[in-house]
């Protein structure tokens, strides 16, 4: 498994000198509430032990060269020529970044460039958010290297730029904020509009519980598809509604969308709507109850998804189906959908059974066998050497 020190040594191998520190972000399972994001909305992830390394070294040059473990070739950009037409695939995440900072009022002037290694156990296209792993964890490497001073409030919007502007995918910012904004133990309730992002304690070893992640390996893409097409309607929605975001509606103003709005797109409203609720009322019930009072909120969760927001396919419905109907508190798909990965919360004694029973399920409907495997609300990025 990857760590810090063995990023050291991949970066030693390859540029044949000690990188300056080594920096890493986890990944991030959304406990509830999707697509509420970029509508000002309310969500509420928790960051996971799965994290990107990246092991940095300064240049004398102003070269950007990227080293991937999980890619065959290495990328290289100059720091005089960045720009989001010049970037291609996966260094998109990296070079991105960098372009980002200069948007956002970082001067690139006089700067050296870098050398950086990447290694990770965050799953690709599974949507535990691999991406904004690697822009923070570069994001904050150079913050670091550069000394910039910048706030994690700053390297979240800068994140979120590269995201949106550099790799082309529309997305909020609830996946850099869970992963430069996480704590042990606990989740982050986030408030989009407000711009606060509040710790609050899960209790799931305290209450013998466990989450399992059930990635379906049905991978998604972002940049393409139909997270943009969300995305447009709930915009088209808000206007018709004649309110800056959905933000601004609550469920006392559905049937008046109903009858304002067409079906599909008074749907897609409807999901975001009730969605901001359930995450409010999980955040309440998890404080004052424990984490095994949710499991309903997590399923209201998914139905949503499922059937107004239109997200869910075969593999995650399969996967919470089964969870539930084998004993699971409370089941849902996470992340932005069309594939990626669900989530159940489940007895922590129940693990090795309730894994056998969705790969048996898996291979009774004749789909590729799942990944399966437990995650923890873990800390958020940091330097590590």
């Amino acid at each position: 498994m990857p760590s810090p020190e063995s990023t050291t040594r991949a970066f030693e191998e390859r540029y044949g000198r000690r990188p300056d520190g080594v920096w890493s972000a986890p990944g991030r399972v959304n406990l509830i509430g999707e697509h509420t994001d970029y509508n000002d909305g309310l969500v509420f992830p928790f960051a996971i032990e799965r994290r990107t390394w990246a092991a940095v070294g300064r240049r004398d040059d102003r070269m950007l060269t990227v080293h991937s473990g999980a890619m065959p070739e290495p990328a290289q950009a100059s720091l005089d020529e960045l720009g989001p037409e010049r970037f291609e695939g996966w260094s998109a995440y990296v070079f991105g970044v960098v372009w980002a900072m200069e948007q956002r009022g970082v001067s690139l002037e006089g700067r050296t460039g870098f050398d950086i290694m990447l290694t990770s156990d965050v799953p690709l296209g599974a949507g535990l958010s691999s991406s904004a792993a690697i822009e923070c964890a570069v994001a904050l490497a150079l913050n670091d290297e550069w000394d910039l001073g910048l706030t994690r409030r700053e390297l979240i919007y800068i994140c979120q730029l590269a995201e949106n502007g550099a790799v082309g995918a529309p997305t909020g910012n609830m996946d850099q904020t869970a992963s430069l904004m996480g704590e042990e133990g606990h989740g982050v309730l986030i408030d989009v509009r407000a711009e606060t992002a509040d710790p609050v304690a899960l209790h799931f070893a305290d209450e013998g519980l466990e989450l399992l992640v059930i990635d379906t390996r049905v991978h998604h893409e972002h940049a393409t598809g139909g997270y943009g097409a969300r995305r447009r309607s709930c915009e088209d929605g808000a206007a018709a509604m004649g309110v800056p975001s959905l933000r601004d509606l609550t469920e006392d103003d559905l049937p008046r969308a109903q009858e304002t709005l067409d079906d599909e797109t008074f749907r897609r409203v409807k999901h975001v709507v009730t969605e901001n609720a359930r995450v409010a009322r999980t955040a309440e019930v998890v404080a004052a109850e424990g984490p095994r009072a949710i499991g309903d909120l997590l399923v209201a969760s998914h139905a949503s998804m499922r059937d107004d927001f239109e997200i869910s396919v075969a593999e995650l419905d399969l996967a919470v189906e089964t969870a539930l109907a084998n004993g699971a508190v409370g089941a849902r798909m996470t992340g932005g959908g069309f594939g990626g990965a669900a989530i159940a919360l489940i007895e922590a004694t129940a693990v090795e059974a309730m894994t056998a029973a969705i790969e048996a399920a898996f291979a009774e409907a004749g789909l590729t066998a799942p990944i399966i495997f437990v995650v923890n609300p873990s800390a958020g990025a940091r330097r590590d050497a």
